[in-house]
């Protein structure tokens, strides 16, 4: 008999492939073998479940830096519980760089802030300030100790940079072999529209997609694409809104660029209307871009099944409706610009996507393990060992009842923060255990996961984050730039 230290016995298994009914042994945290029948010492009973792949989250907010020595609310522990909570077991998050300052020293505490972690992670590096010595001294050596990802922003003070910086962290990408992340909104043109709006005394919440409506998201998009192109830098467009915005993403790939998009849970059930509730609750559903229509809904299910939209992360940003640290910092009367953005979702991202997807009919499993685990974990360089079922692969797992019926509550998310989006939403399909890297680390609801559990994922060189060698009169400026 296999001496393996765990085996998932009786449970249909999940790839982003196919499906197979197939226990599961697991040794030193590891898949070690898929089998009809295995035996082991300790038995998890998957009978009547679905295997799957523990989730991989590659846009969250946990315990992020903020100026002057603060954090986000969300902490690595509470974060963590979140997450085994709905079935992930990996995530990657955000480092912080503040405008005057390099990235080294933010990053350096944030990685012990990290070491509190129960799940496994990894960085991307937000750039906000690319002077000489952040591109050509900072950034090589970040990517050198494994952290291969750079998130720039093209709106929101403090953070945005303009084109000519754009295309310098672009350039220190594709020297390093680093991958770039983008939030694409027209900066000039939100803060003109929000300009106007107060103006005219529209002050609340609901004004918030009025400021930012579609065409702003659109034309950033193609603006980010245009200049990856002319660097030949790969990029992911983070969590596109509608359907409108992925075209200019669909156009892109069929002339071969390499351009992903990635989209979030809330973009298929929340819209605008949330956000004109009464008084201050609007507040609970802002986030940026902002929640379209109901109509919208259909078209982004239908860039899913077209394969545009291959990644569907949480954009994990939460921000307490009741704390003076979270929506209310700046009042209950604020105005819509001085109200922070951003949801939380860790927990309910795998159950709203199973819900609305597979159950609902939209999509099968395997693509759901594919927008939730596969596909995320081979864009940032961390396939075959996380996203995968495959023996050799992290023994990271989610067993899943597929007919079981939830009504979502924030007491179920196991967060930091005091509201979810999402509360009374019904869903279908449903996690009853997380398994991570061979440990059972939740199990009927109770996490039982350790903090400071959790290891840091370094990712070396990758496929996707590899230029296609296609430049502009064959010159390569980002050697100089």
């Amino acid at each position: 008999m296999a001496d393996f230290d765990l085996v998932v016995r009786g449970g249909t298994v999940v790839t982003g492939i196919d499906t197979m009914r197939a226990d599961i042994g697991i040794r030193a945290g590891r898949i070690a073998a898929i089998a009809d029948s295995l035996d082991g010492p300790a038995v998890l009973d998957a009978g009547g479940l679905l295997v799957m792949p523990g989730g991989v989250d590659t846009h969250c907010h946990i315990e992020q830096l903020r100026q002057g020595g603060t954090t986000d609310e969300e902490t690595w522990e509470s974060g963590s519980r979140s997450c085994l909570a709905g079935g992930t077991t990996s995530v990657v998050t955000f480092s912080m760089q503040f405008k005057g300052g390099g990235i080294l020293e933010p990053l350096a505490e944030y990685r012990r802030r990290a070491k509190q972690a129960m799940v496994d992670y990894s960085f991307h590096q937000i750039i906000t300030d690319p002077t000489d010595d952040v591109v050509w001294k900072e950034i090589p050596r970040i990517v050198s100790e494994g952290v291969r990802s750079l998130k720039v922003f093209l709106t929101y003070d403090p953070l945005h940079l303009d084109d000519r910086q754009f295309l310098r962290v672009l350039a220190a990408a594709r020297r390093n072999g680093a991958f770039v992340t983008v939030h694409c909104e027209n900066y000039a043109a939100i803060n003109w529209r929000t300009e106007a709006l107060l103006a005219d005394g529209r002050t609340a919440p609901k004004y918030h997609s009025w400021a930012r409506p579609r065409v702003v998201e659109r034309e950033a998009t193609h603006r980010a694409i245009a200049l990856a192109e002319l660097v030949d830098q790969p990029i992911q467009v983070f969590h596109v809104s509608c359907a409108e915005v992925a075209e200019e993403i669909a156009a892109a790939q069929r002339r071969g660029l390499k351009v992903w998009a990635e989209t979030c849970p809330q973009y298929f059930v929340l819209t605008a209307a949330d956000m004109d509730r009464p008084g201050f609750e609007g507040a609970k559903f802002m986030c940026s871009p902002a929640p379209r229509d109901a109509a919208d809904h259909a078209g982004m299910w239908d860039m899913v099944r077209r394969g545009v939209i291959d990644v569907v992360s949480s954009d994990h940003s939460g921000w307490c409706y009741d704390s003076p640290r979270g929506k209310r910092m700046n009042g209950a009367e604020a105005n819509f610009r001085d109200i922070p953005n951003g949801v939380p979702g860790l927990a309910a991202r795998l159950p709203i996507m199973f819900s609305e997807g597979v159950s609902k009919g939209r999509i099968d499993v395997t693509e759901f393990v594919r927008l939730t685990a596969t596909n995320p974990a081979k864009l940032f360089g961390l396939y075959p060992r996380k996203g995968s079922i495959a023996v050799g692969a992290d023994a990271d797992l989610v067993l899943w009842d597929a007919t079981k019926r939830v009504t979502l509550t924030n007491a179920l998310m196991q967060q930091a923060i005091d509201y979810t989006p999402f509360e009374g939403m019904e869903v279908t399909g449903w996690p009853v255990a997380t398994v991570r890297r061979g440990e059972v680390a939740m199990r009927d609801g109770r996490v039982q996961a350790e903090p400071g559990s959790g290891q840091f994922l370094p990712r070396g060189p990758y496929p996707a984050a590899q230029p296609r060698g296609v430049l502009a009169d064959g010159f390569d400026a980002s050697r100089f730039a």
